[in-house]
C-alpha cells in the first residue's frame, strides 16, 4: 500500500503558474504509475496528466497539452505537476492517483490509491 499526499496549490491569477507535488509513501513508488486529475464543483473528475513508472511516458489531456507539465523523483518520492498559463477554466480540486499495475492511465477507475487532494483556484 502505498499513502499519497498532495501539495502545492492555492490561488493564482490567470496567467500565473503552480507546482503541484504529490509525495508518497509506504511503498517504493518507482513501481507505481502515477496521475493527475482534478474535479470543479458540479464535474466529474477528469484526467489531467500521468507518467508511467520509469518517466519514460507522459500522456496529458488536450485542455492541458503545452501548458501542464507531469514530472518525477523516484528518489524522492514524489511526483510533480508543473502548471503554466494558468486559466480560470483550471480551477478545481486536483487529485494524485498511484497504481502498480496499470496499462491505461487516462481512466480514474484504473487507479488504486489516491490523494485527499489540493484546491487550485484561477482568477479572472
Amino acid at each position: 500500500q502505498v499513502q499519497l499526499v498532495e501539495s502545492g496549490g492555492g490561488l493564482v491569477q490567470a496567467g500565473g503558474s503552480l507546482r503541484l507535488s504529490c509525495a508518497a509513501s509506504g511503498r517504493t513508488f518507482s513501481n507505481y504509475a502515477t496521475g493527475w486529475f482534478r474535479q470543479a464543483p458540479g464535474k466529474e473528475r477528469e484526467f489531467v496528466a500521468a507518467i508511467r513508472r520509469n518517466g519514460g511516458s507522459t500522456y496529458y489531456a488536450d485542455s492541458v497539452k503545452g501548458r501542464f507539465t507531469i514530472s518525477r523523483d523516484n528518489a524522492k518520492n514524489t511526483v510533480y505537476l508543473q502548471m503554466n498559463s494558468l486559466k480560470p477554466e483550471d480551477t478545481a480540486v486536483y487529485y494524485c492517483a498511484a497504481d502498480p499495475n496499470i496499462r491505461i492511465l487516462t481512466i480514474s477507475a484504473n487507479y488504486q490509491y489516491w490523494g485527499q487532494g489540493t484546491q487550485v483556484t484561477v482568477s479572472s
